[in-house]
């Protein structure tokens, strides 16, 4: 039986309206201690599974075939009570990616995500689990609030400068009318992070010296396009998964 996920929580009007204005809202320290020990046990299984990766098929990308504990997370009770609060009742499970950085990892340059560019009523999250936190100057997630409301799967960026001097010049906060501005986010321990998909984002280098940063990302949408990220075998779509039989199907 899985046990808690989260730690209480409130996802209200005050809530819907900064992730609808800033295109993510981050919850501190929401994960369990017991969630925060079991995703880093099945994140360091997944790392071991990739010794034997096959190319189309690595557990970095397609993470919950290859782990159990991440497995039952997909119809987990209070993940779904989150998703569905977010998207309403209407909702599939899209993927389920490792995103673990060692110390000395690179940076990530800028980037956002396609998904139903022409229907707005069509909706995309992705819910990361910072297990192990993260510095706004190391291993830390950046974003441009109100970027997601321009819809455009096509920002990419190498650094800061460049995204500054292209895709954000001259562009204002289609909501507040604010000129579009860099934020660099800093989360505790056992930090959820949840974002529109087509907000800008990237990852600034973890340090030399640091430590690895465990994290992991499920995606979830309202069902009505094809989606690109979409990282679900067909063996596994048939899988019966108590709860997530109606959550694999593309539609």
């Amino acid at each position: 039986m899985t046990g808690r996920l989260f730690h209480d929580y409130t996802f209200g009007d005050e809530e819907r309206v900064r992730l609808d204005r800033d295109g993510h809202l981050m919850y501190p320290g929401l994960l369990t201690d017991e969630a925060q020990s079991r995703l880093i046990e099945a994140l360091r299984h997944v790392i071991a599974e990739g010794k034997h990766a096959v190319k189309g098929h690595e557990p970095q990308r397609f993470s919950a075939e290859f782990d159990d504990y991440l497995e039952s997370l997909i119809a987990h009770p209070q993940m779904l009570a989150l998703v569905r609060a977010v998207l309403g009742e209407e909702i599939r499970w899209d993927h389920c990616v490792s995103l673990v950085r060692p110390k000395g990892s690179p940076a990530m340059g800028w980037h956002s995500h396609e998904y139903s560019e022409d229907d707005a009523s069509l909706g995309f999250i992705r819910i990361f689990f910072y297990i192990s936190g993260f510095g706004a100057d190391d291993g830390g997630l950046k974003v441009i609030p109100g970027s997601h409301l321009y819809r455009d799967k096509t920002i990419r960026a190498k650094d800061d400068g460049d995204m500054r001097a292209g895709w954000m010049a001259g562009k204002t906060h289609p909501a507040t009318g604010e000129p579009l501005a860099i934020e660099h986010l800093d989360a505790p321990t056992g930090s959820v992070i949840i974002m529109w998909t087509h907000a800008a984002h990237g990852v600034v280098a973890r340090k030399p010296d640091s430590t690895t940063r465990y994290c992991v990302v499920y995606a979830y949408r309202n069902p009505g396009r094809p989606s690109a990220a979409r990282w679900i075998t067909d063996a596994y779509e048939k899988k019966e998964i108590p709860g997530a039989q109606a959550l694999l199907p593309l539609y």
